[in-house]
């Protein structure tokens, strides 16, 4: 869709400063200023997405975090609207101060747009990330989603194109990766929703947090993608490590990345493993139930399970194997989330492993976990 847009008032900087009259953009007339005992009481707004289904937990996280949390749901089970008792600085603080489990990704609200008037939305959309001065002279990437009953027909991509073409006469250099400021844009069936802020206050560089990696030819399965988002995600650097140990490893997935990364390693499981990976001088297979073997004490230094069975008996399994994995060595597994509580489920797990020496660096739904989450541990003591 091509539109054309006409501009009022044009600021001192090339390409910024257009000033719509009665276009309600101003980050001000966001923010909540109700008073008590003369105290403003400032709030926030933030588009958040989780895995899909998944929101609930997000919205729980929110709560727990600030007491109050006022949703609305944008994308049933995966994007709402989030309005915290707190300005956006301070309720990021928060965030980040306890990095969320099922929060994936959200970003501030800056703009807001409702009608029906398409080429009027565009048009105010389109000068609100002009008149952001905070893009002059960086790296700018331009994340753009859309509702399942979007205003917006086309697709995501050609509305980030349609965008992309109005502003690219301004002095800043768009780019995918590697952003200095991100500007988010979320197209709803009414609504229109925008915001502009740093990578890292995103809890995601990605837009929405949905981390895509290419697959790879021969590769064994999409397993490996969750590993690869963990080296980045928890900053986990799998080269450094030595031995490792991978519990349930069939069909290979897990074990071929380790192995790509110069790792020598122990696999074990019942079922079969890729043939193409029994080429690797680096791999011992043990093709037995992982309650059947035994190693010597302190003989890894990386311990990685990602088995689709029960929790707790992933858990059970794992610690029993703890013994050979040293003090300060990392785990990395996942937990499925089978039950229907799975607060109460992660906590146990957690508890679980927390008795057996681990200390819990992170725990976190990746965007390739989807019914599961990683947890990211580290051995403590003996």
């Amino acid at each position: 869709m091509k539109f054309q847009l006409s501009w009022i008032g044009m600021g001192n900087v090339p390409g910024f400063g257009c000033a719509l009259e009665g276009n309600v953009i101003l980050e001000e007339l966001y923010k909540s200023t109700d008073k008590q005992g003369g105290t403003a009481l400032s709030s926030s707004r933030f588009v958040c997405t989780a895995n899909h289904g998944f929101a609930p937990y997000a919205q729980e996280e929110l709560r727990r975090m600030f007491g109050s949390v006022k949703s609305t749901i944008l994308l049933p089970g995966e994007i709402f609207l989030a309005t915290l008792p707190a300005d956006a600085s301070e309720a990021m603080g928060t965030i980040m101060g306890q990095p969320p489990m099922f929060l994936r990704h959200l970003f501030p609200v800056h703009f807001q747009e409702e009608g029906t008037d398409l080429a009027q939305v565009l048009e105010r959309l389109v000068a609100f990330i002009r008149n952001r001065r905070e893009l002059i002279d960086q790296r700018v990437s331009l994340q753009v989603r859309k509702g399942a009953d979007s205003s917006w027909t086309e697709s995501a991509g050609a509305l980030k194109q349609a965008l992309s073409e109005q502003i690219s006469d301004l002095h800043m250099e768009l780019t995918v990766q590697g952003a200095d400021v991100i500007v988010s844009v979320f197209a709803d069936t009414d609504t229109w929703y925008a915001g502009v802020s740093h990578p890292q206050d995103n809890l995601s560089d990605w837009s929405g947090g949905a981390v895509r990696f290419q697959k790879e030819d021969g590769q064994i399965s999409r397993a490996k993608f969750k590993l690869l988002e963990a080296e980045a995600t928890f900053g986990i650097d799998f080269s450094a490590f030595h031995q490792g140990l991978d519990i349930g490893a069939a069909p290979g997935g897990w074990t071929s990345f380790l192995l790509e990364r110069g790792l020598k390693v122990t696999a074990v499981d019942p079922a079969k493993m890729e043939p193409s990976l029994m080429k690797y001088a680096n791999l011992t297979f043990l093709r037995k139930n992982a309650s059947e073997v035994k190693f010597k004490e302190n003989t890894f230094d990386l311990l990685v399970c990602d088995m689709s069975w029960s929790p707790k008996q992933m858990a059970r399994l794992v610690t029993d194997l703890l013994y050979s994995l040293r003090s300060g060595g990392t785990a990395i597994v996942t937990v499925k989330l089978m039950h229907k509580k799975p607060l109460a489920l992660i906590h146990d797990v957690i508890a679980s492993f927390e008795q057996s020496g681990m200390q819990i660096q992170r725990a976190k739904q990746l965007f390739h976990n989807r019914d599961e989450i990683t947890l990211y541990m580290i051995k403590y003591g003996k």
